[in-house]
C-alpha cells in the first residue's frame, strides 16, 4: 500500500483538536507559535500563512495517482479504491429498500439504514433501522449545531425537483435514495463527524422520536445563545486564504448553476425530440404497406428510428438520474461551505472586538482575560477545521467530477455508436435493390 493512501480511522473515538496535527500545517509553524500565549491579530495572520497553501482550482490528479485513459481504466481504478477503503474503514453504512407508508394524515417514504462497524462506540456489530427524510434533516441540523466548525454534507432538496410530478414515483424515490446514501457515506468517511453522538443515535436508535423530543429545549436555548454571541460584531476583513475560498465558492456555484440550467434545457429539448421521433418512425412503416420494392428499406428506416429513439431515451435518463443530481449536490455543498465561512467570520469579529477592548484599557501590561483566550481558541479551531474540510471537499470533488464526466462521455459514445449502427444497417438493403436492377 502506497504512502499516499489514507490511514485507518481510530476506533476509540475522536481526539481533541490540540492532540491532532493539522493535515495542512507544517511542523515549523507549530514550533514558531508554541512559545507565546498572548493573542494578536498579526500573530494569527502569520499562522494562517504558515499553513500549507490551499490549491483552490482543480489542480489535476493528486500525487501518487494516475489519470485514467478510458472508462474501463477508470472503473478498474474505482474498484481498486473501494478494495483499499475496505482494508482501512471500520464503519459501513448503506441506504436501501425504500417503502411507501400510507396513513390517515400523511403518506411518506422510509428507507432502511444498515450499519456495520467494529468501533467500540457501537454495542452491536450490525444495526438495521428505518428512517424517513425528516429524520435525515434532523441529523443534519444536529451536526450543524454540535460541529459548527465543520462542513456538513448537504441533503437533497426536500421538495419535488422541477419537472418531477410524482414524488412517490420509482424514479424520484430511487434518485433520492442515492442522494441520501451519499449523504451518510460522506459523514461516515469524515474523521470527526462519523464519531458524533447524534450520528450514532441516528444509526442505532429504534425510536428516534424520543431523542428528538429530548433535544428540543436545548436547541431553543442554544439558538438564543448563538444569536447573543454573534449579534453585535462586524468583521474588518477576512484573512487572504479564506477570502480566496469565498471567491472560489462564488464562482464555482455560478458555473455549476449555469451548467445545471443549460443541461435541464437540453434534457427538455431531447424529450421533445424523442416525442417527435416516436411519431416519425411509424410513418415509414405504414408507408411501406403501399410500396413494393421500397417496402423493406422503408421498414428498415422505421426500425432504425425506433432504435435511435430507444438510445436517446437511455441517454436522457442517464443525464437526469446521474448527471443533474451531482451538479445540484455540489451547488448545495458550496452553500454549506459559505455558511461555515460566515460562522468563522463571526468568531473572528468577536475576537477582534474583545482584543480591542483589552487594548483600550489604561494599563501598562493588561492581562488577557480568559474569555479572549477562549475566543482565540475557537477561531483557531474554525480555521484548522475549515481548511481541512476544504481540502477533503476538493479531493472528493475531483474524484466525483472525473467519474461523472467519464460516465457522461461513455454514455454519449454509446448513444452515437447505437445510432451509427442503426443507420448503417439500412445501407445493405438499398444496395441489394440497386444490384438487383
Amino acid at each position: 500500500m502506497s504512502g499516499g493512501l489514507p490511514k485507518a480511522l481510530p476506533s476509540t473515538g475522536p481526539h481533541s483538536l490540540r492532540d491532532m496535527p493539522h493535515p495542512l500545517a507544517g511542523s515549523s509553524s507549530e514550533e514558531a507559535v508554541g512559545g507565546d500565549s498572548t493573542p494578536s491579530p498579526d500573530l494569527l495572520l502569520a499562522r494562517s500563512f504558515a499553513d500549507k497553501d490551499l490549491i483552490l482550482p482543480n489542480g489535476g490528479t493528486p500525487a501518487g495517482t494516475s489519470s485514467p485513459a478510458s472508462s474501463s481504466s477508470l472503473l478498474n481504478r474505482l474498484q481498486l479504491d473501494d478494495d483499499l477503503d475496505g482494508e482501512t474503514r471500520d464503519l459501513f453504512v448503506t441506504v436501501d429498500d425504500p417503502k411507501k407508508h400510507v396513513c390517515t394524515m400523511e403518506t411518506y417514504i422510509t428507507y432502511r439504514i444498515t450499519t456495520k462497524s467494529t468501533r467500540v462506540e457501537f454495542d452491536l456489530p450490525e444495526y438495521s433501522v428505518r428512517r424517513r427524510y425528516q429524520d435525515f434533516d434532523w441529523l443534519r441540523n444536529k451536526l450543524e449545531e454540535s460541529q459548527p466548525t465543520h462542513l456538513i454534507p448537504p441533503l437533497p432538496e426536500k421538495f419535488v425537483v422541477k419537472g418531477v410530478v410524482d414524488r412517490f414515483s420509482e424514479e424520484f424515490v430511487e434518485t433520492r435514495r442515492k442522494a441520501l446514501d451519499k449523504f451518510l457515506k460522506r459523514i461516515t468517511d469524515h474523521p470527526v463527524l462519523s464519531f458524533n453522538e447524534h450520528f450514532n443515535v441516528f444509526l442505532t436508535a429504534k425510536d428516534l422520536n424520543a431523542h428528538k423530543k429530548q433535544g428540543m429545549a436545548l436547541l431553543t436555548r442554544m439558538g438564543e445563545s448563538v444569536k447573543h454571541v454573534t449579534g453585535g460584531y462586524k468583521l474588518r476583513s477576512r484573512p487572504l486564504e479564506f477570502a480566496a475560498i469565498g471567491e472560489y465558492l462564488d464562482t464555482f456555484a455560478l458555473k455549476l448553476g449555469t451548467i445545471d440550467r443549460i443541461a435541464q434545457r437540453i434534457i427538455k429539448e431531447e424529450i421533445e425530440y424523442l416525442v417527435e421521433l416516436r411519431e416519425y418512425g411509424p410513418v415509414y412503416s405504414t408507408w411501406s404497406a403501399l410500396e413494393g420494392e421500397l417496402a423493406e428499406p422503408l421498414e428498415g428506416v422505421s426500425a432504425c428510428i425506433g432504435n435511435c429513439s430507444t438510445a436517446l431515451e437511455e441517454l436522457t435518463d442517464d443525464m437526469t438520474e446521474d448527471f443533474l443530481p451531482v451538479l445540484r449536490e455540489y451547488v448545495l455543498y458550496s452553500d454549506s461551505m459559505k455558511n461555515v465561512l460566515k460562522k468563522r467570520d463571526q468568531v473572528q469579529a468577536e475576537y477582534e472586538a474583545k482584543l480591542e477592548a483589552v487594548a483600550l484599557r489604561k494599563e501598562d501590561r493588561p492581562k488577557v482575560p480568559a474569555d479572549v483566550e477562549k475566543c482565540q481558541d475557537r477561531m483557531e479551531c474554525f480555521n484548522a477545521d475549515l481548511k481541512a474540510d476544504m481540502e477533503r471537499w476538493q479531493n472528493n470533488k475531483r474524484q466525483d467530477f472525473r467519474q461523472l464526466l467519464m460516465g457522461m462521455a461513455d454514455k454519449n459514445i454509446q448513444y452515437y455508436e447505437k445510432c451509427l449502427t442503426a443507420w448503417e444497417s439500412i445501407i445493405p438493403l438499398l444496395q441489394e435493390r440497386q444490384e438487383a436492377k
